[in-house]
């Protein structure tokens, strides 16, 4: 084992909590996950229990230390990463009042009425417009629906900042979420009450927290965290990032346009700038630093399409034992063909709307399960190709890509993006890109490195470069002019459909 010292890296996904521990070198050490647990309390909700956040990863930190067999005085400091958006609040005796993942979309007609009445104001402001699960949004949507919540509301983080907070007493946050999140005029990176003011919430600004750096040091490990999760007392943590963001770095893709796509929960395709793009076709921009901008076009619409497969359909009764593997042998166990079916991975609706929805379409009675899955892996790459268009349609190009997410673990997803997209792409040595991201922050805060180009060179390392297939990019080409199509037929379709279930 390499000798320390060494970073601690957290990430805090929509249900997963890991810890892991890495060299200087980036190399792993030792890891720790814990699976939470979500709730939906009614249609388009998507909650999850504030309180069993902070136990899962007093758990998942401890079984880290202790999995690695190290002296916990080695960890030079913490980083940390979370899903954005979404809503976590305390109230003023700071105790968990709700958490919302970035799944939710219970903000649907809200989000659209403050489009129609701001949008283009916001946008100016924040580079983005208003959207379903998006922070501001499910916030006046409390304020509207759940009033006695927003009173009694004290703090407003996002989900690795209560983690930060349990370790460190501090109720703080950094800039890459609350950009993201959409809190922040931009490209200052400040708190701005015109922009409060355009979502209806005047009255919010004492719910935001201190503003930090992601490579801030923001509070250190108190005698309590110390004693919960084995970690030293006094131990720095950093800001960290939001997730994408790290998971970006941890792929090995930073400075002016370096590419990333995260094929995970959600769709995340984004370009790194020195200035955020102002168009308002782009989802969102993030700011992580002076000058440092991540362009994003995103939607809830990748890998959780595969994972809400596996978990409704193939380990209902618990007979695999490896459900990703045997999606993987299902996937690679055909060839692709133009009589292939379809499929919308629009489960959690889509960056058109809420109101969009999945589907399998052109199945016949000689399709099996293989070529289902296949239409599952098919239709997710699609919507990121359609992202990655969007960005090409606002003059944000690359000509590569770092892969990461869990999706850039299968053996086929990775040249099927490289296929379809028509760019080489390039999966890191690393697994946990998140996690990784998140401990070259924790570097950067402890002087270990000067900057995050820096960590990135030292940390992160290339393990396999999938070059396009011209033999097959006819047949994407043709297959998702046909895709397109039949999400645009549908589309109406959707719409009524909504409206007459009021969701």
């Amino acid at each position: 084992m390499a000798k320390g010292p060494y970073l601690l890296g957290l990430d805090a996904g929509n249900t997963v909590i890991k810890a892991v521990l890495f060299d200087l070198e980036g190399r792993q050490i030792a890891a720790h996950g814990i699976d939470g647990a979500t709730t939906k309390p009614a249609p388009g909700m998507v909650e999850r229990s504030v309180p069993e956040l902070w136990e899962n990863a007093k758990v998942a930190i401890a079984g880290c230390i202790a999995s690695a067999g190290i002296d916990a005085r080695e960890i030079a400091a913490v980083g940390t990463a979370g899903h954005g958006n979404g809503l976590y609040l305390l109230d003023r005796n700071n105790e968990a009042l709700i958490g919302i993942q970035s799944l939710d979309t219970r903000g649907a007609a809200l989000a659209e009425a403050l489009d129609q009445a701001s949008g283009s104001q916001m946008h100016a402001i924040n580079a983005q417009r208003p959207w379903p699960s998006q922070t501001p949004v499910l916030l006046a949507w409390l304020k509207h629906h759940r009033p006695d919540i927003y009173a009694r509301a004290g703090t407003l983080l996002f989900a690795k900042d209560v983690v930060a907070f349990h370790l460190t007493g501090e109720r703080v946050s950094e800039i890459s979420d609350m950009s993201g999140g959409g809190l922040l005029r931009l490209p200052e990176s400040r708190y701005d009450s015109e922009l409060l003011a355009l979502y209806g919430l005047e009255d919010a600004d004492p719910l935001l927290p201190a503003l930090f750096e992601p490579t801030s040091v923001v509070g250190k490990v108190t005698p309590q965290a110390a004693s919960a999760t084995g970690l030293v007392e006094g131990t720095p943590v950093a800001g960290g990032y939001f997730d994408v963001v790290a998971s970006a770095l941890g792929s090995g893709a930073v400075g002016p346009g370096a590419a990333s796509i995260v094929v995970g929960s959600w769709s995340i395709n984004q370009v790194f700038s020195q200035t955020p793009v102002a168009d308002e076709r782009v989802f969102m921009v993030s700011a992580y630093g002076k000058d440092r901008f991540v362009n994003m076009e995103n939607s809830a619409t990748s890998a959780a399409n595969l994972e809400w497969y596996v978990r409704t359909l193939l380990e209902r009764d618990g007979h695999h034992d490896d459900p990703f593997g045997f999606v993987n042998d299902r996937v690679g166990s055909i060839a692709p063909a133009s009589s292939d079916p379809y499929f919308h991975p629009f489960l959690y609706g889509g960056r058109s709307g809420a109101h969009q929805r999945g589907g399998f379409f052109g199945l016949a009675g000689w399709h099996n399960e293989s070529h289902m899955l296949r239409a599952v892996f098919e239709g997710v790459m699609f919507e990121h190709r359609r992202h990655v268009a969007v960005l090409a349609q606002a003059g944000v190009t690359f000509q590569h890509a770092a892969l990461s997410g869990g999706g850039a673990r299968s053996p086929h997803w990775p040249q099927m993006f490289a296929d379809g997209l028509g760019v080489p792409v390039t999966v890191a040595e690393a697994h946990e890109t998140g996690a990784l991201g998140a401990a070259m922050a924790a570097g950067v805060a402890a002087n270990l490195f000067p900057d995050e180009a820096a960590a990135v060179a030292a940390m992160s390392r290339p393990a396999r470069t999938f070059e396009p297939d011209p033999a097959i990019a006819t047949h994407y080409d043709r297959r998702y002019d046909f895709w397109m199509r039949l999400t645009s037929a549908l589309d109406p379709f959707w719409r009524e459909f909504a409206a007459e279930n009021d969701i």
